[in-house]
């Protein structure tokens, strides 16, 4: 809610930070607080304002700056009850796209078992890379699934989903910045791949003459298809293959 030109930039109760205090169980407990004017109310011209509040003056001071700016461009969000896994279920529903379906089994997968458990009850607005980052580094150690840590490749994979639908929330005026787009992967090592020998090529020819798939597996072999392009092949050309 952006701060019109004819209203001014209010400086009455906004930019001042004042320590408070609070009793708890017996304890005195102080901390900092500011209110910033966010915009005015359309019917009685009255301020609106938000709290911000931090345990240090430096912390709230550097809120309020921030949210100042935010409200002067326009870009200024209230805050939102919606959660990670409130938003992941609106994108796998509406914005997940027209995928294969094995791509969706794979998106809902990792995201039952490893975004949602571990980032679903965080608001959404308060995600931050340190967040995502951390949970990155949990799974490439050790994961609640089967206790081992999982591959580069996999993380990648997570990672991938993850900031497809925070940028779609991006996109949406959710949130104002994809929290995703700082952090660090780990780096997906290339295995060495040897070619046969012609040796090889001879007995392996040999070892498949007269099978059922013996064009298919010398596609395979002559035409160097990976395991990704190879099932990615069209039905006709599965037809003709089977045919022979």
């Amino acid at each position: 809610m952006p701060r019109t030109k004819s209203m001014g930039r209010a400086a009455n109760g906004n930019g001042t930070i004042r320590k408070k205090s609070v009793m708890k169980n017996g304890k005195k407990y102080s901390y900092w607080e500011a209110r910033c004017t966010v915009g005015y109310d359309p019917g009685t011209g009255k301020q609106i304002q938000r709290s911000i509040s931090g345990k240090t003056q430096k912390e709230v001071a550097q809120k309020l700056k921030q949210m100042s700016l935010d409200v002067d461009n326009g870009t200024y969000q209230e805050p939102s009850n919606l959660t990670v896994k409130d938003w992941f279920e609106i994108w796998q529903k509406d914005y997940m796209g027209d995928v294969k379906a094995s791509t969706k089994l794979l998106y809902s997968r990792n995201v039952d078992l490893y975004i949602v458990p571990n980032l679903g009850a965080v608001k959404l607005d308060s995600l931050t890379t340190p967040m995502i980052q951390k949970l990155y580094n949990q799974l490439t150690s050790e994961n609640q699934e089967s206790g081992k840590p999982l591959s580069p490749k996999t993380i990648k994979n997570i990672h991938g989903i993850l900031h497809k639908a925070l940028q779609q929330a991006v996109e949406n005026g959710v949130i104002r910045v994809n929290p995703s787009d700082a952090c660090k992967l780990p780096r997906v090592e290339k295995k060495d791949i040897q070619p046969l020998d012609d040796n090889q090529i001879s007995e392996f020819l040999k070892a498949v003459h007269g099978h059922p798939y013996e064009y298919l597996y010398k596609i395979a072999l002559f035409q160097g298809f990976g395991r990704g392009r190879f099932w990615g092949l069209p039905g006709s050309a599965w037809t003709w293959i089977m045919e022979r």
